[in-house]
């Protein structure tokens, strides 16, 4: 058994996922960086041990679940114990949800859910079995608060805010921890790489998102604040706590932004023929 604590991070190539790795590297823990693409998660893995950490890299799709199987079981195997999994990768659509194809929510739905199920459920019975180690998965506030044009996102980080907060009982019973993280808006390739619906560009629809967002650095800094402290839910940074405030306080004033979004999104939507305003 290894000495150091080991921490699997999926997405742990780029963003969020990657400031994790350096900030759990940085702890001494030996960081294992899980993604779908190997030639960045390799480059993440070089980046942490010139500065001195210990890290390794392995290409995982979320969405499989044998993958997902082997990768943690081989994990513990080699190493003796699990620590942390972080479930972390995730995928976003944008705009009005009347464009949505089924193949898109199939995509989003894999990913975000069924993705933080595997993971979660992997990494459970390994820690369940060695009576140790912490799940942390991340959500968005849009999981606390409903997020007008990103309602497929928001619905399946609801789902993950769920499962963590209603597992966090039962495995508190084995030792086991877990705690759901819901940032708010990071600076990620999430604005550029995210689906945007119709003829609207993510980054147009996210235009919010965009100014409010702070950087991936600082964003793991504030998550892991959080997961230090054991805490069920993680929110930050200020901008999603008044958010998921608005919306147990003060949840008219939630209704009457997210009425004013949708209002602006359409005015500001280009018409062309075949769309659902033109």
């Amino acid at each position: 058994m290894t000495d150091r604590r080991v921490a699997i991070v999926t997405g742990g190539a780029s963003g969020l996922g990657r400031a994790l790795c350096v900030e759990l590297a940085r702890e001494g823990m030996l960081v294992v960086v899980a993604d779908l693409n190997e030639a960045t998660a390799h480059e993440t893995v070089a980046t942490l041990t010139a500065s001195g950490g210990q890290a390794e890299a392995v290409q995982l799709d979320v969405t499989s679940q044998p993958d997902v199987d082997r990768v943690v079981e081989e994990i513990a195997a080699r190493h003796g114990r699990l620590d942390f999994m972080f479930n972390n990768a995730g995928f976003a659509i944008a705009g009005d949800t009347i464009e949505m194809t089924p193949d898109q929510w199939r995509r989003i739905l894999a990913v975000n859910v069924e993705g933080c199920i595997w993971g979660t459920m992997a990494a459970y019975r390994v820690m369940a079995k060695q009576r140790f180690g912490h799940i942390v998965n991340t959500a968005s506030f849009a999981g606390l608060s409903p997020l007008p044009l990103s309602t497929p996102y928001s619905m399946t980080k609801f789902a993950v805010v769920g499962l963590t907060r209603s597992m966090r009982y039962e495995a508190a019973w084995y030792g086991v921890k877990m705690s759901v993280a819901c940032p708010g808006f990071i600076a990620t390739k999430l604005f550029d790489s995210g689906v945007g619906l119709g003829n609207v560009p993510f980054r147009e629809t996210t235009a919010m998102g965009v100014r409010l967002a702070i950087p991936p650095e600082r964003a793991a800094k504030l998550m892991l604040r959080g997961v230090r402290k054991n805490l069920d839910i993680i929110v930050f940074p200020f901008h999603g706590q008044m958010i998921a405030l608005m919306q147990r306080v003060a949840r008219w004033a939630g209704k009457l932004v997210g009425h004013r979004v949708v209002a602006n999104f359409h005015r500001k939507r280009q018409r062309t023929p075949g769309s659902v305003d033109g």
